[in-house]
């Protein structure tokens, strides 16, 4: 039977580190109310745009697979902040990749685009259209974040991971999937003005970052995440007791200790990395994913399942049979130029664009 194999992988961190105590100075909040409600400790900043941190992330992966970009022959680039509607990031990204065979496009579903974007990727290899898929997931969020929102502030960080998809027979890889939408209540997770919606006029900031209802986005988080890595369970015909490692979107420690819960599953078997990065969106789990196989987290055989949820409101989940490497077959020299400014001096246009926080008002 045709399958789709991860055969690389690679991620993308901005050097720049935005601390608990940096959002100290700048909102009403503190290290501890933040790392106990949402156990992040840090974020990162990115100094490049989406499409660079994907691109990073891209050629790692592919050194890790042992492939070079000419070889890719689709490109998925899951993003909620990219550079451009037009062109694409996927665009953009293939120009960097100098990937010239790859058909290129963008995927929005929010924090849960990786997990679309790796079935969508494992589809187009089993229907035989595609035999070589790089599959990103990069986010800019803080370009979306306001500052002076100490509720959604503290959130939200930006990264990029990647993976190849490659054709290949056997059983290993997607055993099953579940993907899913509620579109009637996506306003509870929202950036309102970012397209074609209302006149043109003034760009109003207070409608142009990152808007949430907590409680309600943790509440469904929560039981949407635990059904659909349940249904995707069932499809693969896969217990919860053979399940080796849980890899859930990393959106907040709470909801990943919940899902958990819901799930039954050890908290020994579900990889977190929140505390480092906080929520990347699109990009949470491919870094997880990298991650984990770089701390000995995933070994051959083992069913490794992943799932998510985001704006939309989107959710999906898949159960991932791994094959025999777990080891990269190259390292990529690519590396992002260094940052030109300090992290502060980074956040200065979204000072200018929302207003000021705060502390600095």
């Amino acid at each position: 039977m045709l399958t789709a194999q991860i055969t690389g992988w690679g991620k993308c961190m901005p050097p720049s580190v935005l601390s608990n105590h940096d959002l100290e100075q700048l909102v009403d909040t503190s290290d501890e109310w933040i790392t106990t409600r949402t156990g992040i400790k840090e974020r990162r900043i990115s100094h490049v745009e989406t499409s660079e941190l994907a691109a990073v992330a891209c050629h790692r992966a592919l050194a890790a697979a042992g492939r070079t970009p000419d070889e890719v022959d689709l490109l998925l680039v899951a993003t909620c902040s990219g550079d451009s509607v037009i062109p694409s990031t996927a665009s953009v990204v293939q120009k960097l990749l100098g990937a010239p065979n790859a058909a290129a496009m963008d995927l929005n579903a929010a924090c849960s685009g990786f997990v679309y974007g790796l079935v969508v990727g494992t589809n187009m290899i089993r229907g035989g259209t595609n035999r070589v898929v790089l599959v990103a997931g990069a986010e800019k969020l803080h370009h979306l974040t306001d500052f002076t929102d100490r509720t959604t502030c503290v959130l939200f960080g930006d990264g990029a991971g990647a993976v190849v998809l490659e054709a290949g027979e056997g059983t290993d890889g997607v055993l099953a999937s579940d993907l899913g939408m509620d579109g009637s209540v996506g306003h509870i997770l929202e950036v309102p003005v970012d397209g074609t919606q209302g006149d043109r006029g003034p760009i109003d900031p207070s409608t142009s970052g990152i808007t949430m209802e907590g409680q309600e986005v943790f509440r469904r988080a929560v039981t949407k995440m635990g059904e659909s890595a349940v249904l995707a369970l069932q499809r693969a015909g896969v217990s919860l007791e053979e399940v080796d490692l849980l890899i859930p979107h990393q959106a907040n420690i709470r909801i990943i200790d919940a899902t958990a819960r819901r799930l039954g599953i050890d908290e020994s078997k579900v990889y977190v990395n929140i505390a480092s990065y906080g929520n990347t969106s699109a990009a949470t789990i491919p870094v997880a994913l990298t991650e984990a196989l770089e701390e000995g987290r995933i070994q051959p055989g083992d069913i490794v399942v992943m799932t998510a949820f985001g704006g939309g409101l989107t959710w999906g989940s898949l159960v991932y049979r791994w094959g025999d490497r777990v080891e990269p077959l190259g390292v990529s020299d690519v590396e992002l130029p260094p940052p030109d400014r300090d992290t502060m001096e980074l956040l200065k246009p979204n000072f200018e664009f929302f207003g000021l926080p705060e502390k600095l008002t």
